[in-house]
């Protein structure tokens, strides 16, 4: 459906006459109500005059019908709780919390990662170990995990030269001696070496 000149004609006369959007909708056929609302907008006709009958129709609706009155009814005591004290004697609002920290961002594929701080936090004896285990690692690719390797990845997924351990694990745990103990530290060595 188009908007033809005899048809916006159509449109701002029953909109001037003050038609609703699904009266005129009705009458043009082949648009929506929403069709309308949006011609009538883009054609700046959105403020109808105050002395159409459909002006005058929803200002009447528009004022409710006198109350009756009802009859007085006796104020019911309020049940003495804390809720109920005076506000002078409420003791003050909770200091607010700190803002919780926002997500970190979400780097896409390909793109090099910042530095871990898990990273800065390993000990210079466990890095140095890590470094030797690798020496020896396996070096397999994700089709060659079992569960009796090394899933500890090394290098840039986004490259040709990442690969994983292969060394076989320590019981229950999914990597080698040496990466599970960078990987599972105790809590308090982690937490002397944020201080």
């Amino acid at each position: 459906m188009s908007w033809t000149d005899e048809r916006v004609e159509t449109l701002k006369k029953m909109w001037g006459e003050g038609q609703s959007a699904s009266q005129i909708a009705k009458e043009l056929g082949g648009v929506t109500r929403n069709a309308v609302i949006g011609k009538v907008h883009r054609l700046g006709l959105s403020n109808r005059n105050s002395g159409t009958p459909a002006a005058a129709k929803s200002e009447v609706k528009a004022k409710p019908a006198p109350a009756a009155p009802k009859p007085e009814a006796k104020p019911r005591p309020m049940p003495k709780t804390e809720a109920a004290r005076p506000a002078a004697v409420q003791e003050p609002a909770a200091e607010a919390k700190p803002a919780v920290p926002a997500r970190k961002q979400i780097i896409p594929a390909g793109q090099p990662l910042p530095p871990q701080p898990s990273a800065n936090e390993i000990s210079p004896e466990a890095l140095a170990k890590v470094n030797e285990v690798e020496k020896k690692s396996k070096k397999i690719s994700l089709m060659e995990l079992t569960e009796r390797t090394c899933k500890w990845p090394v290098g840039d997924p986004a490259t040709e030269d990442f690969w994983f351990c292969g060394l076989p694990v320590q019981a229950g745990k999914p990597y080698c001696e040496a990466h599970v103990g960078v990987a599972f530290q105790p809590m308090s060595a982690r937490r002397d070496r944020r201080r």
